[in-house]
């Protein structure tokens, strides 16, 4: 078999790792070809009056909507009727032109309609709602109006640093609510009266029981990463939660994904909601470029230090399938001189905003976690993502590689597959529709 030279990176400005300029692809896969029309195609349009599970996964079914990543470069916030404090936080951010999901989403939201969004992570999901809640609130009264409902205490943490940074020039009041951190301060926030609550399902509903918050005057409810939080068993607890929030609301659901199980929790607590569907409903982001390593178990960590040896591997998150797994990579990379942390559900909340906050500022260079960090990290910069365990789920391959080359920004993905994971990665290659190059590593093959 003829062996390649893995494909240059030098369109991004970054070299390969050092490890990768000996190696080869086995066989070399072709890019997806471009087509010439592609900056061109136009915003998909939002589908109307959707009111029954079909009709949703019709609107969401793959190449129906799915041209929508066209550029907005032709669009600015200013051409979508917000009002002056919210186009000067805008602009103290730093922002001008709305993504795909934002220039559909927002203008929606403003006229009060109930939203379904759909889109892969890293394209703007979390201001599409954001943004249209606070210009609903502004010069309210003050008491809780709006609620969002995210599965991790990260993605909480995020979307409340969202309001904080849109909201800046507003004067509203936003209030995380998750576990593992006191339970006193938020009973304390929570009866001085927010404007915006963002809790996390499981200890929200202690609250509500102990008569800490009310939402009599709730006008907006918002299901953040809808699909995770139904993967992770929140079902009963958004029911319960729901059912003490009147219907005449308005209601934003925002999932990667529309299973089954998210079709029906639309079609329940939804009111003839608006479809807006960005890129392919399981597409992998089209920034990011793939590579899988054939790699020995056993060898699987050796490589990753191999790797790490490259300059360009600048900030690196790497998954693994188990706490126990992420635990043992931090110290096998410790033990060789590299700076890592780690991020799963054995930590504390404490562990792990600090595990986070080292690797924002680069204090390590290396982030290894669970699957508890596939959604909801927003941070700039990741140059690559190592799936050190081939994810069991092909859906949480995108999800996990949507950490890297967000927005506009360009990455790198590497998964180590053993020999009893290649099945798993044809599942992956099947659900992106791409095949991805195969890296073959002298050394740590399964051959040597």
């Amino acid at each position: 078999m003829t062996i390649k030279k893995a494909p240059s990176r030098g369109a991004r400005k970054a070299a390969a790792p050092a490890a990768a300029s000996k190696v080869a692809v086995a066989p070399k896969v072709a890019a997806p070809a471009k087509s010439k029309s592609a900056s061109k195609v136009p915003v998909a349009p939002a589908i109307a009056d959707e009111t029954s599970a079909p009709m949703i996964a019709a609107a969401t079914s793959d190449g129906s909507l799915a041209a929508a990543e066209a550029a907005t470069v032709g669009t600015k916030f200013s051409d979508l009727g917000l009002s002056a404090p919210m186009l000067s936080a805008l602009a103290d951010a730093g922002y001008k032109h709305p993504t795909p999901i934002q220039e559909q989403a927002v203008p929606l939201a403003l006229r009060g309609r109930d939203l379904i969004g759909l889109a892969q992570t890293g394209t703007g999901k979390t201001a599409a709602f954001t943004i249209p809640i606070i210009e609903r609130l502004l010069g309210g009264p003050h008491r809780t109006r709006a609620l969002i409902l995210t599965p991790t205490r990260e993605l909480c943490v995020q979307v409340e640093e969202s309001f904080k940074k849109y909201g800046i020039h507003s004067g509203l009041e936003v209030i995380p609510v998750y576990g593992g951190v006191g339970y006193d301060p938020q009973t304390k926030a929570l009866r001085g009266g927010v404007d915006v609550v963002v809790a996390t399902p499981g200890r929200l509903l202690d609250h509500l029981e102990k008569g800490n918050v009310v939402f009599d005057e709730l006008e907006v409810l918002v299901l953040d990463e809808a699909d995770r939080m139904l993967d992770m068993g929140f079902a009963p607890q958004i029911n319960r939660i729901v059912a003490q929030i009147h219907p005449y609301r308005q209601t934003l659901l925002f999932s990667a994904t529309m299973p089954p199980e998210v079709e029906a929790l639309a079609r329940k607590y939804l009111r003839k909601p608006q479809v807006v569907q960005v890129g392919r409903r399981s597409g992998a982001a089209t920034t990011v470029q793939h590579y899988v390593y054939p790699c020995p178990k056993e060898k699987k960590s050796a490589l990753l230090t191999e790797l790490l040896k490259s300059k360009a591997m600048d900030s690196v998150l790497v998954f693994t399938r188990t706490k126990h797994g992420a635990d043992r990579v931090v110290k096998h990379l410790e033990r060789e001189g590299i700076k890592a942390g780690a991020m799963h559900a054995d930590k504390t909340q404490g562990q792990r905003t600090q595990a986070l906050e080292d690797f924002k500022s680069g204090k390590v260079r290396v982030l290894v976690a669970t699957d508890i960090a596939q959604r909801g990290l927003d941070i700039s910069g990741i140059t690559h993502v190592i799936n050190y365990d081939v994810p069991q789920q092909a859906e949480d391959y995108v999800h996990r590689i949507g950490r890297t080359g967000r927005a506009a920004s360009t990455g790198d993905a590497y998964t180590f597959m053993c020999a009893d994971e290649i099945a798993m990665v044809r599942t992956v290659e099947r659900v992106i529709a791409q095949q991805i190059p195969r890296i073959s590593v002298p050394g740590y093959d399964f051959g040597t």
